[in-house]
Formats: structure tokens, C-alpha cells, sequence
């Protein structure tokens, strides 16, 4: 279900991956326009014309990173990154409010959001702070 929503592909020679400054791991790209859906002060935001990164190494304080090295850490956020939490109750499936532990507790959820992902019912690109589809974090059952 990896195509579930559609992303922007890299453009012109951006790189698809590349390695978090802080950890050396090589993450995805993510849009610009996610990262305005989740960095606080979004109007404040001036991106400049990279590549962006997701990294989702919960030990790492990094969450996006561009081309250039600059970082941008949970803190600097609004939203709470369910892959980088530790509480059982962060959000899973942000488009439809799941948190860690409701995937856990009801396995018939992750059928729920693949059924709404095919009626193209997600937002997942703007909601999901990786920019995709959550149905590959869902707990393995």
C-alpha cells in the first residue's frame, strides 16, 4: 500500500535519500509543504530551493533536514512525530487520529485505513509529518 497517496518525486538531481547530519542515516525526501503543515511559525518558514528529508530515528532530535545541512528538531514543531514518541498514545494514522496503542488494541483499524485510503480519503502528504502513508508503521500482527 505504499503508493496509497501520491508524493512528489525528487526533481531535476535532488538526491531521493540522503544521510541525516546528526545520526549519518540515510532517510527519504519529503516536500516543503509538509514540513509547513508541521513546523510551528509556518509563516516564518522560508524554505529554499533543496531537497528536504524525513528522519525518523526516535533516538535522533532531528526531524527534517535539508540538502544544506540545516536541521529542524522536534521542538521547533506542533505536531507531536508518532514515530519518534514514546508514549503508546502518539498518533499512528494522523489523517484519521490512531494512536499507537488503538492500532495495538483493534487490528480491524488498519483495515479501516487501507479501505479509506482507497476512496482517496487521506491527506497523508499534509497531516502524516513523514509526508506518507502510515499504514507501513502500523504494529505487525
Amino acid at each position: 500500500m505504499s503508493d496509497c497517496c501520491p508524493t512528489p518525486s525528487a526533481t531535476g538531481n535532488r538526491p531521493k535519500r540522503r544521510a541525516c547530519p546528526r545520526n549519518g542515516v540515510q532517510y527519504r525526501q519529503v516536500s516543503a509543504m509538509t514540513i509547513r503543515h508541521h513546523i510551528k511559525n509556518s509563516w516564518k518558514w522560508q524554505p529554499v530551493d533543496q531537497g528536504y528529508f524525513f528522519c525518523k530515528d526516535p533516538e535522533c532530535p532531528v526531524v527534517y533536514f535539508g540538502e544544506d545541512d540545516t536541521t529542524i528538531e522536534g521542538s521547533e514543531l506542533r505536531t507531536e512525530v508518532g514515530v519518534k514518541a514514546k508514549s503508546e498514545e502518539a498518533l499512528i494514522c494522523y489523517c484519521f487520529g490512531i494512536s499507537i496503542s488503538q492500532a495495538k488494541s483493534d487490528p480491524n483499524l488498519r483495515d479501516y485505513v487501507v479501505r479509506e485510503t482507497k476512496l482517496h480519503q487521506c491527506a497523508c502528504e499534509a497531516r502524516n509529518p513523514s509526508g506518507k502513508c502510515c499504514l507501513s508503521d502500523f504494529p505487525k500482527t
